[in-house]
């Protein structure tokens, strides 16, 4: 356990120094050269554990160790390793790390999968580069069309396509993966809340993942001069998208049952500080444990929008994403609550406020899904923190696990 503990300090540490804004918490975006950075560690540590290492053609990486049944489908341990900007060490990399440490489990007992075992780190969950997000899980599965993949660019206009070159990797590889070929998918995570840390307990078993969607409002004005447009002359859009986002804490208490509504980006044009605003754009992320909340504050911010047409506005309101709650694998639920309390872990059933991986291959295969606690529930900030103990112990559940869905001896 303690050189399992240290191994995993190790390689946080070093993923952590893959940052584009150093002491500033870790900028990772995918396809950068930080992404390049990790994405060299991650293969180095897999073919050290043993594993065969592949990438596929959206950057997916995937280390697999083979089991000793012919063409059977392999199981599945990992998380994703890009970063928000600013962000922490621990969103996402914590799970990678969890998974090569299983296969290294493996490799040191010696142990034989009937079903190969693979460790898989995903790319752009965050979306922080291309949006959207869980574009590794979706892009594998089938759910994001090639077209609509290479049609993704960055703020500076940059393709999926040309980013992925710039770093090496192949676009051309196959992308969507048969869900014959996978088993099983075990994905842990940094809680990213308060709930286990003020519980003390060491580990959360996630039962359902919240549905979630992202809108994108465009609100289009009349550019004119700060100083010499009369006030009832005016077509503000930043006045009109303020108006409409004060609102949104409304909708969210209206609703209920932990529904949440939050603008967290908002682009101003032109941006001067004397000129007034002809276009805002603006994002709208809501979730909830069920869907018709999801559904009822959709078509309340539409109704909103509407409401402020005849102040000579054109408003546009365009769903960038949409997923339906997502219950995890009751078998594999019940397997990791078991092993846990078997290894003497306290754990406790939770609902995943966050989007996760878990949730885009919950269609796809049998899934299960770890919590671990967060210092003072911070996340997506370089103060973010987890026990490197707490990592060992879910460590050692998912080997269990995996060594039962695997059938290793």
């Amino acid at each position: 356990m303690e050189k399992v503990q240290e191994r995993i300090e190790s390689h946080i540490d070093t993923l952590s120094n893959y940052t584009a804004t150093p002491g500033r918490g870790t900028t990772r975006l995918t396809y950068s050269h930080e992404d390049l950075l990790a994405r060299q560690y991650i293969k180095e540590k897999m073919k050290a554990a043993g594993l065969t290492v592949r990438e596929d053609g959206l950057g997916n990486i995937f280390g697999k160790l083979d089991g000793s049944l012919k063409d059977a489908p392999s199981v599945l341990v990992g998380s994703h390793f890009d970063s928000v900007p600013n962000g922490g060490s621990y969103d996402g990399p914590a799970g990678v790390v969890a998974g090569l440490e299983v296969a290294a489990l493996f490799t040191e007992y010696g142990l034989t999968p009937k079903y190969s075992l693979e460790v898989i780190a995903l790319i752009e969950e965050e979306g922080s580069r291309f949006g959207g997000g869980l574009m590794g899980s979706r892009g594998m599965t089938g759910l994001l069309a090639e077209e609509d993949f290479k049609a993704l660019k960055d703020k500076d206009g940059i393709t999926t396509v040309e980013a992925m070159e710039k770093i090496g990797l192949d676009p051309s590889l196959p992308k969507v993966r048969d869900p014959q070929t996978v088993k099983a998918y075990l994905e842990l995570h940094i809680e990213q809340g308060p709930v286990l840390e003020e519980k003390n307990i060491p580990i959360g078993v996630v039962e359902t993942i919240v549905g979630l969607t992202q809108l994108e409002v465009t609100v289009k004005g009349k550019a004119g001069h700060a100083g010499t447009t009369p006030m009832d002359r005016r077509s503000d859009a930043l006045v009109a998208a303020a108006g409409m986002i004060t609102q949104f804490p409304e909708l969210a208490a209206a609703e209920g049952e932990g529904t949440v509504v939050t603008t967290g980006r908002l682009q101003v044009y032109p941006n001067g500080a004397n000129v007034i605003p002809d276009q805002t754009v603006f994002s709208v992320d809501i979730r909830s444990g069920r869907e018709e909340h999801v559904q009822n504050v959709i078509q309340k911010v539409k109704e909103l929008a509407e409401s402020y047409l005849d102040s000579g506005l054109e408003i546009t309101v365009e769903q960038l994403l949409y997923i339906q709650p997502k219950e995890m694998n009751k078998e594999i639920v019940s397997l990791l609550k078991e092993k846990s309390s078997n290894l003497g872990f306290p754990s406790c059933s939770m609902n995943s406020g966050a989007g996760h991986d878990a949730m885009v291959f919950a269609d796809y295969t049998s899934t299960g899904m770890l919590f671990i606690p967060s210092k003072n529930g911070l996340s997506h900030c370089p103060e973010e923190w987890s026990d490197s103990r707490h990592i060992a112990e879910a460590v050692q559940i998912l080997f269990e696990a995996a060594i039962e869905l695997t059938e290793a001896e």
